[in-house]
């Protein structure tokens, strides 16, 4: 649906316009209009392609939806995708902004996502010296509030991963600690696929060959581009402290089970040793002297205990019970 559509030009807002009057301000000299959807529907898509002169390549992406974050130029217009991730319930959630961005110019689309860009908006509406800058500068402005937007997801992540490496010597939380580094690693991984693609497309913004519509904000771009690579950075080291955590975690599963097997051996040793004189008395020969002696049979009871308590002894001092 239609969020609204504002014309502004010299950097201050003209009005509210209705989206047949589009096409009229467009060929003002020094407007742009700025127009912001939501979930639209094909036909909406279709009318702004038609009202702005979109590449049908370009409207096709915005149509399917699920792309991975980039950045296309179209002649003298610009093409952004950029990954909206939200956490809800401890879950995150990708939604998806795709930006057009033409001389004169702003159409975003934004998808699968419950958070607005009102803020985006009234910032740069507070900011008419900047915003005269055009199109270029509402680029900026929405990308700034995309990655500012990523860095309380980090945080939450790396305290996750505090939390469970608490819980990785406790014992019996072995298999509840491989669920939830595991569960993090993916989320870790939905930040990445999120942040490291849009850094590159970020990177074509300034410095180097530009496009003209960013050139004179190019600073701006450079500033996005350094958050988003403490963000990356952040993610690595994410994704190397999971990996080592999911390491230490399977080491101490692997102790634990040498554990058990110990005791295992043990108390097998132990039950061997009665067998054993069991199975030797239990012998059907005609000459066996203690058969015949008064004290055999209590003789022998305390030979096996005595030998289970001897190894009781040994297998406890050397730690396998």
């Amino acid at each position: 649906m239609l969020i609204n559509c504002i014309a502004y030009q010299d950097g201050k807002k003209l009005a509210d316009i209705p989206i047949p009057e589009i096409s009229d301000y467009l060929a003002k000299p020094g407007a742009f209009v700025w127009v912001a959807l939501k979930d639209p529907s094909t036909e909406e898509l279709e009318e702004m392609r038609i009202e702005f002169s979109l590449h049908e390549l370009a409207v096709e992406d915005a149509r399917v939806g699920h792309q991975r974050p980039k950045l296309e130029e179209y002649g003298d217009s610009i093409f952004a995708v950029i990954q909206l991730v939200e956490m809800v319930d401890h879950e995150l959630n990708v939604g998806e902004i795709d930006v057009f961005v033409g001389p004169n110019y702003v159409l975003s689309v934004r998808n699968r996502s419950q958070r607005n860009f009102v803020g985006v908006r009234d910032r740069c509406e507070r900011e008419p010296h900047l915003l005269k800058q055009g199109s270029g500068f509402v680029l900026y402005a929405l990308m700034d509030a995309v990655v500012d937007r990523y860095f309380p997801i980090i945080d939450t992540l790396e305290s996750d991963l505090e939390a469970i490496e608490e819980q990785i010597f406790s014992k019996g939380n072995a298999r509840a600690n491989t669920e939830r580094l595991y569960a993090l690693k993916q989320q870790v991984m939905v930040m990445k696929h999120a942040v490291f693609p849009l850094m590159e497309a970020v990177g074509k913004l300034y410095g180097g060959r530009v496009p003209q519509i960013c050139v004179n904000s190019q600073e701006y771009f450079r500033d996005v581009y350094d958050h988003l690579y403490r963000l990356n950075s952040s993610v690595d080291a994410l994704r190397d402290t999971i990996a080592s955590a999911m390491q230490v975690n399977l080491a101490i599963v692997t102790i634990e089970e040498n554990e058990v097997t110990k005791r295992l051996a043990a108390w097998a040793g132990m039950f061997a040793v009665p067998t054993a004189f069991a199975g030797i008395w239990g012998m059907n020969f005609q000459h066996m002297p203690e058969l015949e002696w008064y004290y055999g049979y209590p003789m022998a009871l305390f030979t096996i205990a005595g030998a289970c308590v001897f190894l009781y002894f040994r297998f406890k001092k050397s730690g396998w019970l």
